[in-house]
């Protein structure tokens, strides 16, 4: 809760065990690094919003379609981009990273074309090469990413809008495998029982850039990470119409170029600090926010009592000491993210009422819940949807982090409460956060990243 109140109180090359975040190392387990945070400190100062993840992930896949090299700026350097870049280092594409966040990509080997179970089983965004490969390579063979900590989250809608385009499928060993000699447009509907995929429409969008003909993407996910990615396509000659709405339409070419691009701001990194800001009844301003991007967002802070105001090129965010309760849903684009979900809950703990959460992208996503529980949270979860009792105060208590956004919620939850808080599993936050602890001190944060194995030594 805010603070001083009397009441209530988320290197290419290596094996992928070892994959570099941002200038750590974890085990698979997650064993090795883990926050220690001492809760109770004001934020106060300005911060740098990282390049978006979901944006560059599919763009970097998208660069199997170019011939020449492909500049990307902004690129954060996060656990998932690195596995990106093994990744597409095995399919043949040579990525090189620069100080100031560019990245080089260059095709060199269209050879291989298999997306093997240990990369895709790491990182689900590795099937964002499906589309690609499909379209310029004319075969994709890529493991099928099962479940996760946040639920189910099948592809069938990405099969069925490539099959749709003339490819043939088949399942061997866990593996799918696509094959097409020519993909043709056509109309495709992209709709699922929880709303628009995201990454499904960036499959499609990339397969269809050299495609023959006109395709039509009806219920097409409208996130600004797909809009950037028809962005960059369009950059480097392809012919699309409609991004950011329902109906996307794209008239396939022969053959894109390399271009030089730069992704966009995170924009649930940026809702993260703005809730670190909120939570901590502090006074936080943010450079490399695109607030267009978080209409919803804002919407429902400012109705919980957060003040969030442009100044400039800056965003600012400070908060009021007595947060209102609200209810929050979840809802495709431009409705409020799923991936800032359990960082607004982290929040709603320390309201003065109850709050009603209801998940409606992915409805399991919930397994803060018990976390936040142990820091002192009354939280009730019943189906998709959680209640929340505001109370006073969080007490710290050792934490495990499940997934990314909940990881986050935790260090959140930890800023504000009382005593220490652990958060174990830190390399889930490493997968969508550039060192979220070195952003955090320079606001006043007592944060610190330790490592058990140099401890043990």
């Amino acid at each position: 809760m805010p603070l001083g109140r009397s009441g209530r109180t988320e290197q290419a090359g290596l094996t992928e065990a070892r994959l570099p975040h941002c200038g750590g190392l974890h085990t698979r387990d997650g064993s090795v690094d883990y926050f220690q945070i001492a809760g109770g400190k004001r934020l106060r100062g300005t911060v740098e919003i990282s390049g978006s993840k979901n944006a560059a992930l599919p763009i970097m896949a998208a660069s199997i379609l170019c011939e020449g090299e492909v500049v990307l700026h902004n690129v954060p350097d996060l656990a998932d981009v690195r596995s990106m870049e093994v990744l597409l280092n095995k399919l043949g594409v040579a990525t090189s990273r620069e100080a100031g966040g560019t990245v080089r990509l260059k095709v060199q080997d269209e050879m291989n074309c298999h997306a093997d179970y240990e990369l895709v089983r790491k990182m689900r965004a590795s099937v964002c090469v499906m589309g690609p490969l499909l379209a310029k390579r004319h075969k994709a063979q890529v493991s099928m990413p099962g479940g996760c900590n946040i639920g189910d989250r099948p592809i069938n809608l990405h099969i069925a809008g490539l099959t749709g385009l003339g490819a043939d499928t088949d399942l061997m060993s866990g593996d799918l495998l696509l094959k097409a000699k020519r993909l043709t447009g056509a109309e495709l509907f992209l709709g699922g029982p929880f709303g628009s995929t995201v990454t499904g429409t960036a499959n499609i969008l990339m397969a269809a850039t050299l495609a023959e003909g006109r395709t039509v993407i009806e219920s097409a996910a409208c996130e600004p990470e797909v809009t950037d990615l028809a962005n960059f396509l369009k950059a480097c000659g392809a012919q699309i119409s409609g991004e950011g709405s329902p109906r996307i339409t794209v008239d396939g070419v022969k053959q894109l170029k390399g271009c030089e691009y730069t992704i966009i701001p995170d924009r649930i990194e940026a809702g993260t600090f703005m809730i670190a800001g909120a939570i901590t009844n502090g006074d936080i301003h943010l450079r490399n926010c695109r607030l267009e991007h978080l209409l919803a967002v804002v919407d429902r802070l400012r109705q919980i009592g957060v003040n969030i105001e442009r100044e400039g090129e800056e965003v600012v965010v400070s908060s009021s000491r007595r947060l209102e309760p609200t209810t929050v849903t979840s809802q495709p684009y431009p409705g409020f993210p799923t991936d800032l979900q359990a960082q607004i809950m982290a929040l709603l703990c320390l309201a003065d009422g109850n709050s009603i959460i209801t998940e409606k992208i992915y409805p399991d996503r919930f397994m803060h819940v018990a976390e936040l529980n142990r820091l002192g949270a009354v939280l009730r979860k019943e189906g998709p949807t959680v209640i929340v009792e505001g109370v006073k105060r969080l007490i710290g208590a050792p934490v495990m982090a499940s997934d990314l956004r909940a990881s986050a919620a935790l260090v959140l939850a930890g800023l504000v409460a009382k005593g220490e808080t652990t958060v174990n599993r830190v390399y889930h936050i490493d997968r969508g956060y550039e060192r979220i602890e070195r952003k955090l001190r320079p606001l006043g944060a007592d944060i610190e990243r330790l490592n058990r194995a140099t401890e043990d030594s």
